[in-house]
């Protein structure tokens, strides 16, 4: 069973490199760099709009809404979705495999996908349905539909349903829960392998009693975990560079210097290794703040606001927060603590426990160093997961339903479940290949019909760009583009 696992593991990761080398890079930046054009930089020009939405109606008890959920509970249900392990794993994977560089394409591309997701979540306001029972139905497949009619559009939404399903609801549902208990297991110095079914039972369980309450309980839930989770991880970070301040300058510039010439820490030719860090910044960019995706539309889908273009402008804060605030946080940490003052230690570390390796280097005490950090990583990867593992089934939820009806709700519950508990215990590297690839299948119709409804995104950012944002409605936007 492990020899096939192994092949399997290999097999996948040679495909993923194919996608994630050439297709993912072209999808992208490609859309990424065509919205930043056709809107002349909307994530410059209305980033101050977007920060007075989000912080101006920032409540960690926004109330229960008669449909949809507040802007701000769709917000933190978005963050949740994208501040996950992707933002410690994520990135310390790629700072491995493609050098500190990598991080700078990663900041390339979340500046344009700020642009991307400004369109995806117009596009989800858009296209959304207000069904008779008030719940709100919203996000790609809803879009795709819109551009393309006939079978070709069925089809194109059936794919992108399957692949989130599979990609959010299952397979990405595992990805956190393994971290959770690799992080975990290491904080308390026991093996994952042998005992990581407790905490995917415990895992499982949490996940399941806020799974039952639907929307309501979901938006209840990251409305108050998000804003606690970046604080104390945002804190902790801040501390260790504090400690590390006379390195921060060394860092920053090997974040620019080693984006353009690779080679000279990750090794092999010019041409690889930049190959390989701009790669690794478009797998485990796409990943953290997962714009152009097609994952976190469901939930500015759900938001009750006067125009898209309000939710558009606050889906692009939080790609902001994800990748320039929390991802560079841990990017930093790790750079200043490993490879300006302690490169001999960059050999010994694993993208799970670098951060670890990172924050015990402070120490003098190597044992208490050790601890502390486990222990910090383990809380703060605990928070960021779980959060993912609760918006992600959200999403998967919606694509189910679209897919077999609102009755097959609690079969996708069930199903969901069993894959957070069977993520405690299955290899890391096979959890997240599997993710990478279903992740890549999201992103190609989600780019193909962002592409066909520009001119939607435009109409919209010229109409109400230029007006400043208002207080959310109490009533649900319904802008459905087929009864237009």
């Amino acid at each position: 069973m492990q020899e096939f696992l192994a092949k399997l593991e290999s097999v996948i990761g040679t495909i993923n490199s194919y996608l994630s080398d050439y297709i993912l890079i072209i999808l992208l930046v490609g859309v990424g760099l065509f919205f930043t054009i056709r809107t002349k930089f909307v994530q410059v020009r209305c980033l101050g709009q977007g920060l007075k939405k989000v912080f101006g109606g920032m409540k960690l008890n926004g109330g229960s809404q008669k449909s949809g959920m507040s802007s701000f509970q769709a917000f933190t249900t978005a963050v949740a979705a994208q501040v996950g392990t992707g933002n410690i794993v994520g990135a310390c994977g790629a700072i491995l495999a493609g050098g500190p560089g990598a991080i700078f394409w990663m900041w390339i591309i979340a500046f344009l996908g700020m642009a991307t997701i400004y369109s995806e979540a117009v596009l989800a306001q858009k296209t959304r349905k207000v069904n008779e029972d008030g719940s709100v139905s919203g996000g790609p497949v809803y879009y795709i539909r819109s551009a393309f009619k006939g079978k070709f559009g069925k089809f194109l939404a059936g794919f992108f349903a399957v692949a989130t399903i599979i990609s959010l609801g299952f397979v990405g549902s595992m990805v956190q829960s393994n971290a959770i208990s690799s992080a975990v297991a290491s904080a308390g110095g026991f093996d994952y392998t042998k005992w990581g079914w407790i905490a995917g039972i415990v895992v499982a369980t949490f996940a399941a009693i806020i799974f039952i309450g639907g929307v309501k309980r979901i938006a209840s839930v990251t409305e108050k975990i998000v804003p606690i989770m970046a604080i104390v991880y945002l804190l902790g970070g801040l501390i260790i560079l504090c400690v590390n301040i006379t390195a921060l300058p060394t860092a920053f510039w090997y974040i620019i210097k080693y984006a353009f010439t690779p080679h000279a820490i990750i090794g092999g030719s010019i041409g690889y290794a930049l190959k390989t860090a701009i790669s690794m910044g478009a797998k485990r960019g796409l990943f953290s703040n997962e714009a152009g995706m097609g994952s976190t539309p469901h939930a500015h889908a759900q938001a009750n606001v006067k125009t898209p273009h309000e939710q558009g402008t606050a889906a692009m804060i939080s790609v902001f927060i994800d990748t320039f605030i929390v991802l560079t946080m841990t990017a930093l940490i790790v750079i200043t603590s490993l490879y300006v003052k302690n490169p001999e230690l960059v050999s010994t570390a694993s993208d799970g426990t670098m951060v670890q390796i990172a924050i015990s280097s402070l120490f003098t005490n190597a044992d208490v160093g050790t601890v502390i950090g486990a222990v910090f990583v383990a809380v703060c990867l605990t928070f960021f997961a779980f959060s993912t593992i609760i918006s992600w089934n959200l999403f998967g939820r919606i694509n189910f339903i679209y897919l077999f009806g609102k009755k097959s709700s609690i079969i996708y519950s069930v199903i969901s479940i069993i894959f957070v508990f069977l993520g405690s215990l299955l290899s890391n590297g096979l959890v997240w290949n599997f993710s990478d690839f279903f992740n890549y299948l999201m992103v190609i119709p989600n780019v193909i019909a962002l592409i066909a409804l520009s001119k939607v995104v435009i109409d919209e950012l010229r109409t109400n760009g230029k007006k400043s944002v208002g207080e959310t409605p109490n009533e649900p936007l319904n802008q459905n583009l087929e009864e237009k």
